[in-house]
């Protein structure tokens, strides 16, 4: 097993403030649940250090809301009315949608038997013999049987160079997409909705509801909005399939929001934008994550989107 780790390490207490922030949204999501009540108490008891992070975690929830109406306060003077409304939109998704925005990360990787932390890259032999790829900050589990081979991404990204089986399709599955071959390397990810799948060498079959199976070959890939139900299809360099492997994301016409998400992979944190209609806007280009804050800066400059760190676990994406 090779681990490629791409960023720094984060502070000490940085995953447990990850750790924290996912069972705190988790609990504002569904506060009447006796489980997600119990899987907090049961987590703030382990030691000290995570009752302390509890706190610190339960205080910046609730003065996200704060954070960005001061910071609107302060540009009052030369902001028009439109802005105004908008930053006051970011206060209310913040401090009340959050969850929402960002999920039950904690509860995802429950589930999961391979997860990778922020910017690492590791690989994995399945038990099958395939090797797999597994993005940073991602989770899959995989659930092989006598007749089948299923892996289901559960966030991020992921490479697979599969091992030939005629008896036993390998399937790969990210949300209701699903990618089925015999013996082939393909990538699958998903991020804000947004799934995708490249196929580098072979073929696969591409299963989505409600449309028919299609097949894809060496370089094409396939691109599913499960929000909006919008599917788009390209071509490219079968080389440039899993680009991620080496540090670059390539985006053809996808929605700023899921290019925003798979760089923050790079980036300790988390992120969230204020403003729906402006995560909907088309992004096409390549860019680099060897520093993801500078590409982040790439992807927003063009459509006049700013990057707010509220604190080092927690950015907003707006247009003010």
């Amino acid at each position: 097993m090779k681990r490629k780790d791409m960023t720094q390490p984060p502070p000490g207490d940085g995953k447990l403030f990850g750790e924290a922030l996912d069972l705190c949204i988790h609990l504002q999501n569904d506060p009447a649940n006796p489980i997600v009540r119990e899987l907090v108490q049961r987590w703030r008891a382990l030691d000290p250090a995570r009752e302390a992070v509890w706190a610190e975690v339960v205080e910046i929830h609730g003065m996200a809301g704060k954070v960005i109406t001061d910071r609107h306060r302060a540009i009052r003077a030369r902001a028009a009315t439109t802005r105004r409304n908008v930053m006051l939109g970011a206060a209310g998704l913040v401090a009340a949608g959050l969850g929402a925005a960002l999920g039950p990360r904690a509860v995802t990787r429950l589930r999961a038997d391979q997860v990778t932390a922020t910017g690492e890259i590791r690989d994995v032999q399945l038990a099958d013999g395939t090797m797999a790829m597994l993005g940073p900050d991602s989770a899959m589990r995989s659930d092989f049987t006598a007749d089948r081979r299923r892996v289901e991404l559960l966030s991020g990204m992921a490479y697979f160079a599969v091992a030939e089986d005629a008896g036993r399709p390998f399937q790969g599955i990210v949300g209701d997409l699903s990618a089925t071959a015999l013996g082939t390397a393909f990538e699958i990810g998903g991020d804000a909705g947004y799934l995708t799948v490249a196929v580098e060498r072979g073929e696969i079959e591409i299963g989505i509801p409600h449309a028919p199976d299609e097949r894809l070959g060496p370089g094409a890939w396939l691109a599913w909005d499960s929000d909006t139900g919008r599917i788009a299809r390209g071509e490219r360099n079968p080389g440039q399939v899993a680009a991620w492997r080496s540090g670059i994301i390539i985006a053809d016409g996808e929605p700023l929001s899921s290019v925003i998400a798979r760089i923050y992979r790079w980036q300790t944190g988390r992120v969230v934008i204020a403003e729906p209609d402006f995560g909907a806007r088309r992004v096409s280009g390549v860019f680099d994550v060897h520093n993801p804050i500078l590409a982040l800066e790439a992807v927003l400059q063009p459509h006049g989107g700013k990057l707010h760190r509220i604190s080092p676990w927690l950015s907003v994406v707006s247009t003010i």
